[in-house]
This record gives structure tokens, C-alpha cells and sequence, in this order.
């Protein structure tokens, strides 16, 4: 064995594992990055019923209103989560949604429950919620069904 076969087999091991923590430091940049991602609402929103579920893929977010206390719940705990209702003219009064309980549980104070409080009214809605990096962004209508 000459001497360039001895010093490839000393570094091998050294580079394998300097290549390993690289890729490792790659990949976590590359999950820290922006990301937008679209929520679908599944069938009918009712925001005052409690039956508004938006997804994509294996996330989902329940949208639900309760005496005027507007709460999201989702299946990955979230960093920050903002909601907007957006009147007729597209003006939006954003409400940062304050985390209860824990990140997979936020709610806030909102009048949305006195602009769709008859049967058949509609309202449009906005969500955008954060997880590392990645915002989860929702345009919606919720129509009171009873």
C-alpha cells in the first residue's frame, strides 16, 4: 500500500462525517427559508358554527367562533398566526391571535360573529399562520348555515 492510499484512508472518515454535518446544516437552512403555502377551506366554512376546516396536505387549521372569541386550532404547533376580515371594499382589520394553552391553540377578541349572525349571511376572511419559516395563507368565506 503506497502512502496516498494510507492518507485516503486516514481522511475518509474525517470528510464522511464533515459531509454529514454539512448536509445536516444545508438542509436546516433550507427549512428555515419563506415559503408560502396555500390552506384550502374542506367543503363548507360555518366560522360561527365551529365547522371550518382549512388543509394542505397533512396540515390542517379549525377555524371556529365562540361569544365573539374567534380561535384557530391546528395539527403542528404554529409561531405566530394573524386573521383579517375584509369588508366589501377589501379593507382588512387584521386581529394577531394571541396563543392559548399551547402553539397549536390561538384566539383573539373579534366582531366577526355580529357581521354574520343571520342564516345565509357571508363574510370573507383571511389567515395567515407561521411555522418556521413557512407561511400557511388562506382566503375564505364563512356563510352562517343555521
Amino acid at each position: 500500500m503506497n502512502r496516498h492510499t494510507k492518507l485516503a484512508f486516514m481522511v475518509a472518515p474525517f470528510l464522511a462525517i464533515f459531509g454529514y454535518i454539512g448536509a445536516d446544516y444545508y438542509e436546516e437552512n433550507q427549512a428555515q427559508e419563506t415559503k408560502l403555502i396555500q390552506l384550502v377551506p374542506e367543503g363548507h366554512c360555518d366560522v360561527i358554527n365551529q365547522n371550518c376546516v382549512l388543509s394542505s396536505g397533512e396540515f390542517k387549521v379549525n377555524v371556529s367562533d365562540e361569544a365573539g372569541i374567534t380561535e384557530i386550532n391546528s395539527t403542528f404547533p404554529l409561531d405566530s398566526a394573524t386573521l383579517f376580515l375584509v369588508d366589501k371594499n377589501d379593507k382588512m382589520t387584521p386581529y394577531p391571535l394571541g396563543m392559548q394553552k399551547s402553539p397549536y391553540y390561538w384566539q383573539s377578541p373579534t366582531n366577526l360573529r355580529s357581521l354574520v349572525v343571520n342564516r345565509g349571511d357571508s363574510y370573507k376572511l383571511r389567515l395567515i399562520a407561521k411555522i418556521k419559516g413557512g407561511q400557511y395563507i388562506s382566503e375564505f368565506y364563512t356563510q352562517t348555515v343555521k
